[in-house]
């Protein structure tokens, strides 16, 4: 399994690139795993919302592998619990899915070239997490999915 992270902004404090770090390292038992960071654009200085989150989606869709299975990581996208999800990623690989991208867009979202290059939406849910905080969960649920995938103890 191919596993890779494509986020808008760089983790900037020290706990969250340390709990990024201990899922990526843990993962690497099930897959290679690539975290991307793309840049942030501020629409201040890029002439607007609709300019910058163009920009990031630019960036967003170079960083994507070109045979990757997108799934792009929205509100409004289809929510699994981690069985599920794990249920889930164990169907793609079977019909030869084995290279997942997953997306993280910017706090404004991402751009309509980018929701149409994404396969499909995932969802944590109705609430609203943190760019930094929905990566550290989406890396422990591959974990977490990993370990249920394979019947080892972890998932309770």
């Amino acid at each position: 399994m191919r596993y890779t992270i494509v986020a808008v902004g760089k983790l900037k404090e020290r706990f969250w690139v340390q709990a990024c770090a201990e899922y990526v390292k843990r993962l690497g038992a099930y897959g290679k795993v690539d975290v991307r960071e793309v840049p942030d654009i501020d629409p201040a200085r890029a002439g607007g919302v609709e300019a910058s989150r163009s920009k990031e989606g630019q960036e967003i869709l170079s960083a994507i592998p070109e045979r990757s299975h997108v799934i792009l990581l929205a509100i409004d996208g289809k929510q699994r619990g981690s069985e599920e999800f794990s249920a889930h990623l164990d169907e793609l690989v079977l019909r030869g899915k084995s290279d997942l991208s997953f997306v993280i867009g910017g706090s404004d979202g991402v751009s309509p070239e980018v929701r149409a290059r994404a396969n499909e939406t995932f969802s944590f849910g109705p609430i609203t997490l943190p760019h930094n905080l929905a990566r550290v969960v989406l890396l422990e649920q591959l974990y977490r999915a990993c370990k249920i995938s394979r019947g080892e103890p972890y998932h309770k």
